[in-house]
């Protein structure tokens, strides 16, 4: 008698360990993994503007480039390069840390200023589909990118 419900307990005590192992996996699969941001994301949405995205951007689309590893981003406004350090944990993503610049006279109105004041705004990060990258404000899907190949 003594035995069965020691083997029982033992039972439980496993049978609850493996449950507890089980969810917490499943938990920590459904975050959002830094390295989902990884390689180099074209615009082709902003919210916001009253302008045609193609007015805002006629010639050149901005781009972003993360480099997770060396927590690094980068890219190109349409007209001015930028780069600086990645603030991405989980889902959470913050460009409000000051960024090196180019100065070059931008002649395609205010694209720029739009993108660089849409993404001081931006919390949040989702991808889906695997190339689609959504950088959000709260609630709202304020910039969609679209995976690109690097250049080597």
């Amino acid at each position: 008698m003594k035995i069965l419900s020691l083997f029982t307990l033992v039972a439980f005590i496993l049978g609850s360990f493996f449950a507890a192992c089980s969810s917490s996996k499943k938990a920590a699969d459904t975050k959002p993994r830094v390295a989902q941001l990884e390689g180099t994301w074209e615009l082709n949405y902003i919210s916001g503007p009253r302008i045609a995205f193609y007015g805002l951007y006629p010639r050149k689309k901005p781009t972003i480039h993360f480099e997770v590893a060396t927590q690094r981003v980068s890219g190109n406004t349409s007209c001015n390069s930028f780069n600086g350090k990645l603030n991405a944990e989980g889902n959470k993503i913050s460009f409000k840390d000051p960024m090196a610049m180019t100065k070059m006279m931008c002649m395609d109105g205010n694209g720029e200023s739009v993108f660089l004041e849409t993404l001081q705004k931006i919390d949040k990060w989702s991808v889906t589909d695997g190339n689609k990258l959504n950088l959000i404000m709260g609630d709202i899907g304020m910039m969609r990118f679209v995976k690109i190949a690097d250049k080597k």
